[in-house]
């Protein structure tokens, strides 16, 4: 289960990057860590937990669970996250080298190639 994500910040721009973002989760069926992510632990343990990856472990696990055909639900309550990097890195530059590393990895990309990118712009 996860939560849909909220910005906090009162920029009308975070609210457009909050319904995609709800949005994409719902159909995809695949949250992100920042809409926190909960499990129980028996479960958690019988899927062999988080992969040990330095990005996407959040993706990966949600795609493991999908490819069990177990659900995944959306809470339709927001939780709350920083727009620190957003902020910092500027949404113009942040939003699409997001979308980017997410379609790589999709593609079959390493995350831990695709790390540096986040990492490192």
């Amino acid at each position: 289960m996860a939560f849909d994500l909220g910005i906090k910040s009162r920029r009308f721009t975070f609210r457009i990057i909050e319904r995609v973002a709800s949005f994409r989760s719902r159909v995809t069926r695949i949250p992100f860590g920042d809409q926190a992510i909960f499990i129980r632990r028996d479960y958690f343990n019988e899927i062999g937990g988080y992969a040990q990856i330095p990005l996407m472990e959040d993706v990966e696990i949600m795609g493991r669970i999908k490819k069990r055909g177990d659900k995944i639900f959306i809470i339709n309550k927001t939780v709350m996250t920083s727009p620190r990097r957003w902020e910092q890195e500027g949404i113009v530059y942040c939003t699409p080298r997001n979308w980017f590393i997410q379609m790589l990895y999709y593609f079959g990309a390493s995350s831990h190639r695709l790390v540096k990118y986040y990492r490192h712009g």
